[in-house]
């Protein structure tokens, strides 16, 4: 449902996702309720359940809150450094390189979904990976990733950031790692937001 499987126009099946998981109508209505509940989709009375995409203020907020807990999750890792996060995070940059040799967008979007939360579970912080994972959900980052990578150039310079931000930890540097992911997180949301799009744009005051 975050993946973009559903657009903002269709109206999500209740009695196919009952089949799907083998329950009832019940959980299913309670389930997207709570869905609701964190934003992620709208109910209408007597229409249906739709997939709720932020609108442009709140993806601009959103990205305000990710880089402040994106660079906190660096720092602490620097300060753990060594770290099994470092290795993992140095075969992320590995894979991903041969991700964009094969032009595999999927891949690579894949890998810096796990590149981000590599850092955020390596902060060892609860309360910022709880935070953490409903930001992602609200901001359905994966679908942003997919349309922003397509931009020209946007995947090297993506990497790069990356690049910036292992390195910085690999040299045990908390206010480096910080800076670097802050920037990495900034740049991306000027993709994101310089891409056209059909935004939510209910309460978008911009």
């Amino acid at each position: 449902m975050l993946n973009g499987s559903y657009n903002p126009k269709e109206v999500i099946p209740e009695q196919a996702l009952a089949e799907t998981f083998g329950v009832s109508r019940t959980p299913v209505r309670e389930a997207l309720k709570q869905l609701e509940n964190e934003g992620l989709v709208e109910i209408r009375p007597r229409v249906g359940t739709f997939v709720r995409y932020p609108t442009r203020r709140e993806i601009v907020e959103l990205f305000q809150v990710k880089e402040s807990l994106e660079g906190l999750a660096a720092s602490l890792v620097a300060q753990r450094t060594p770290s099994p996060e470092l290795e993992q995070l140095k075969q992320n940059l590995v894979d991903a390189s041969e991700a964009i040799g094969s032009e595999d967008a999927e891949t690579y979007a894949r890998l810096v979904h796990d590149f981000h939360w590599t850092l955020v579970l390596g902060s060892q912080n609860q309360k910022l990976i709880e935070h953490y994972d409903r930001l992602m959900n609200q901001l359905t980052y994966h679908r942003l990733v997919l349309e922003t990578i397509a931009v020209p150039g946007r995947i090297r310079q993506s990497i790069t950031e990356h690049e910036a931000v292992v390195e910085a930890i690999e040299a045990r540097d908390p206010m480096g790692a910080e800076l670097a992911m802050r920037n990495h997180v900034h740049s991306s949301s000027r993709v994101v937001l310089a891409e056209p799009r059909h935004y939510d744009d209910q309460t978008d005051g911009d």
